[in-house]
């Protein structure tokens, strides 16, 4: 018999609700669970594809904005041992590179070491240098002019002529030297890299701005030393160890996929405005030609000048004549009375325009021959 009580439509109102909310809830949780997967699935194949390859859009990967900075890799003990013995106090080193065409007796490499010897006050960085030698040669010779000489592995690229500008093997040369420099960092050593064709003529050090992770030379100098759009030339910089600076060289470094026609400098360029940089707080700073001079563009007053570089010079003979004349333009300096030196003017002999002019009349020559022939 049917009990049609108020209690008991209740209760049948009530366990319906329960069997309605049941099914309708368990298709609500499947449907969560099912998008929670998605998302998760979905997810770790954007991870793997930013950790594995290149962005698409010109950034370097993912992955390299995260790396964990604490992670030292193991190095070679011998270059430990190079760094440490050359190291200054501070655990500072000035590096150099050097392959055999610029080994040569009477090349580049000997220029280098002159000028040291025939600069103000700068003899005493002999011993705090360490050169990078790219093949055996450079390394024996180094070994017989210099006591902190590595020989850097290349994994099979020849560095031993000449590097012609953007070619393949100056563009690995160039690349392999920002990886190496970014391990100096790693390994805590703050460093003052220079090319083997710039000349040491006065302490660079007391011209360095204080508290700055990254200065570099330019080819050309607006005047302000904090202005990105300033021309910067990787040939000669002062950097510090820390994590900003680790970070950057892996960021630079990893940039080269991005920028695969490009050289180091020009990526330099490229990323240097990029707000990963900025949101690192890494102070940048760019050396002023007034002091940090070279064939682009000339440090004038010989009384303040304190390196000069060969760039904007094409072709080795070309960089080892200049050099030379720029050396004896500085020894006539150095032979005056000191009450003659500030009184005296002196200007370079040397200058881009020149030497790019020698380069035109030497492959004129050649193909001059070569028609006669």
């Amino acid at each position: 018999m049917k009990v049609n009580s108020p209690g008991a439509a209740v209760e049948k109102a009530a366990g319906d609700g329960i069997k309605a909310w049941n099914s309708g809830g368990s298709h609500l949780l499947a449907k969560r669970v099912i998008q929670f997967t998605m998302f998760l699935v979905g997810f770790a194949v954007v991870w793997m594809f930013l950790y594995s390859s290149a962005s698409p859009f010109g950034f370097p990967t993912f992955s390299n904005y995260f790396m964990d900075d604490s992670a030292k890799g193991k190095y070679d003990p011998k270059l430990e041992r190079v760094l440490r013995n050359a190291s200054m106090k501070d655990k500072t080193v000035i590096i150099t590179t050097l392959n055999d065409a610029w080994a040569e007796p009477g090349s580049i490499f000997d220029l280098f070491l002159e000028s040291f010897r025939l600069g103000n006050q700068t003899e005493k960085f002999i011993k705090h240098l360490v050169v990078i030698t790219w093949d055996q040669k450079a390394h024996a010779r180094c070994l017989a002019l210099h006591n902190h000489c590595y020989h850097l592995e290349t994994k099979g690229d020849n560095f031993t002529g000449e590097a012609f500008f953007m070619t393949a093997d100056y563009l690995n040369m160039m690349w392999r030297r920002i990886e190496f420099l970014g391990s100096v960092l790693d390994m805590g050593y703050n460093f003052v890299f220079t090319d083997t064709d710039i000349m040491w003529l006065r302490d660079p050090f007391k011209r360095f701005y204080k508290h700055t992770d990254f200065q570099i030379a330019c080819d050309y100098f607006n005047g302000n030393s904090y202005d990105l759009n300033n021309f910067p030339n990787g040939g000669f910089n002062y950097v510090k160890s820390n994590s900003r600076t680790i970070r950057f060289y892996k960021f630079w470094f990893n940039s080269r996929s991005s920028y695969p026609k490009l050289h180091d400098q020009d990526v330099l360029n490229k990323i240097k405005k990029d707000s990963f940089i900025s949101n690192m707080k890494l102070s940048i700073r760019f050396l002023s030609t007034d002091y940090f001079g070279g064939f682009c563009h000339h440090a004038e007053d010989f009384n303040e000048v304190l390196t000069m570089h060969a760039n904007c010079c094409v072709g080795l003979e070309n960089k080892v004549s200049d050099l030379k004349i720029l050396l004896e333009d500085w020894k006539k300096y150095v032979a005056l009375p000191e009450n003659k030196k500030k009184q005296f003017h002196p200007s370079w002999s040397i200058s881009c325009s020149t030497s790019f002019q020698r380069a035109k009349e030497r492959k004129q020559k050649k193909n001059n021959k070569g028609r006669k022939l």
